[in-house]
């Protein structure tokens, strides 16, 4: 199988015929920190892999505005139900 890593840009051959999950693990790559794109797909790390199946890895961004500090120069923390995700 298949797999196109980014940031750089490389190709790796691994075994297919098991879980996205374990490929994973073999590529000492957290879950958490990566897209898995097979074709046109977005798939779960539960999702089976085969030998003749192509992955992209991508690597999961985030981005914002930094804290704002309030007069006092103390952070303002927020419930998390105040910024509900899209």
């Amino acid at each position: 199988m298949k797999v196109v890593l980014r940031n750089p840009r490389r190709e790796v051959e691994v075994p297919g015929n098991r879980r996205v999950k374990d490929v994973l693990r073999d590529l000492n790559i957290l879950p958490e920190t990566v897209l898995v794109i097979r074709g046109d797909d977005l798939i779960t790390a539960d999702q089976h892999v085969h030998d003749a199946d192509t992955i992209e890895l991508r690597p999961v961004m985030s981005g914002g505005s930094e804290p704002r500090a309030s007069r006092t120069g103390h952070l303002r923390l927020y419930p998390a139900s105040r910024h509900p995700l899209p």
